[in-house]
C-alpha cells in the first residue's frame, strides 16, 4: 500500500465512523511485526524511539531529523497505515510546518501534534506538565494543517492540560483550527462518560492510548469504538522486548557456558526469522540480478 493509498484508507475510516487499531513500535524490526499481526496500523512512539534509538527517556532528546529517519526505515518496510508521534512540531509554528512536511514525505498516514511546551515531557512519567497558551497551541494547529501537501494526512491534536474543562475547550478550538482527531491524556478524564463529553462536545473522534496501568486500558472495545477514531496500544512492544530481554539475559548470565535450553522466555527459530525478515525473498532478488533467475 502506498503512503497517499494508507492516508485516503484512514480518512475513509474516520469518515464511515471505523476505529483503527494501532499497536505501537520503536523501531524498523518491531514495526514488521506489528505490520504483519492482526493490527490496522503502527504507531511510532515518542517514548519507545527515545528508548531505542538513544536509550534515553521520552523528554524530546532526539531531534526532528533523527525521529523522520526512523519513520521512513519502517515506511520501507512495512504496508499499513503509519501514525506518526509528532511531540511538540519541534519548535515553533515555523518548524511545525516542516515537522508535518517531512513526515508526510517519510511516509506518515497521520501524525500527532501536543500542546506542551517544548522541550515536552511524556505524561505517562512525569508528573507536572506545561502546557502552550490556548492561541500558541491554535496557531501550532492552523500551521500543520497548512503545511500538509495531502489533504488525507490526517492531524491528532494532543491536549496534555489536567482540567476536563479546560480539555473540552482546548479540542475544539483545535477543531476549528483543522484537527482532524482529539486525543487526551488519561489523567484528564477519569470515566468512559467524560469522554463521551469531549466526543459530543469537540465533534471528532478521539485517538485514545491504551496503557497498562491507566484506567482507559479497563475500557471494553464498545467503550472504546463508541468515541474513538484511533485506538492504540502504544508500549506492548517496547516492554515486551524489555521483560524478555532482561529475563533471559539474566537466566543465560547465571549459567554461562551451558546449553541454551529452558530460558524464561521463548525465542524464534532463525528459520521463522529469516522468514520474518524477508531472507530468502532478497536471495532471490539477488540471483534475478546476478544470474537471470525467475523474479520473486
Amino acid at each position: 500500500m502506498t503512503a497517499a493509498a494508507a492516508r485516503q484508507r484512514l480518512r475513509q475510516c474516520l469518515a464511515d465512523g471505523t476505529t483503527f487499531w494501532f499497536a505501537g513500535v520503536q523501531d524498523t524490526l518491531s514495526a514488521l511485526l506489528v505490520d504483519q499481526s492482526g493490527f490496522d496500523g503502527v504507531f511510532t512512539t515518542g517514548f519507545g524511539i527515545s528508548a531505542s534509538l538513544l536509550g534515553q527517556p521520552d523528554m524530546e532528546l532526539y531531534t526532528l531529523s533523527e525521529n523522520v529517519q526512523v519513520v521512513d526505515h519502517i515506511a520501507n518496510v512495512v504496508r499499513k497505515p503509519i501514525f506518526a508521534d509528532a511531540d511538540t512540531g519541534y519548535g515553533n509554528v515555523l518548524n511545525v510546518g516542516r515537522t508535518v512536511r517531512a513526515l508526510e514525505k517519510a511516509g506518515a498516514a497521520a501524525l500527532s501534534l501536543e500542546d506542551q511546551v517544548s522541550p515536552k515531557r511524556c505524561p505517562a512519567a512525569a508528573a507536572p506538565l506545561l502546557t502552550l497558551s490556548v492561541a500558541d497551541a491554535v496557531a501550532k494547529i492552523r500551521a500543520a494543517v497548512d503545511a500538509r501537501q495531502d489533504a488525507n494526512l490526517v492531524i491528532v491534536a494532543r491536549t496534555d492540560v489536567a482540567d476536563p474543562d479546560e480539555a473540552i475547550e482546548r479540542a475544539c478550538r483545535y477543531v476549528e483550527a483543522g484537527a482532524d482527531v482529539i486525543q487526551p491524556i488519561s489523567r484528564t478524564f477519569s470515566d468512559h462518560a467524560g469522554l463521551l463529553r469531549l466526543r459530543q462536545a469537540c465533534g471528532r473522534p478521539l485517538s485514545l492510548q491504551l496503557m497498562e496501568g491507566t484506567w482507559t486500558a479497563q475500557l471494553d472495545r464498545a467503550q472504546i469504538e463508541s468515541v474513538a477514531g484511533f485506538a492504540t496500544y502504544p508500549l506492548v512492544t517496547l516492554m515486551s522486548t524489555v521483560h524478555a530481554l532482561q529475563a533471559n539475559l539474566a537466566a543465560l548470565s547465571a549459567r554461562r557456558g551451558e546449553p541454551i535450553a529452558d530460558l524464561p522466555c521463548g525465542r524464534a527459530s532463525m528459520g521463522d526469522f529469516k522468514k520474518l525478515i524477508g531472507w530468502q525473498t532478497a536471495e532471490q532478488l539477488q540471483a534475478h540480478y546476478e544470474t537471470g533467475a525467475p523474479a520473486p
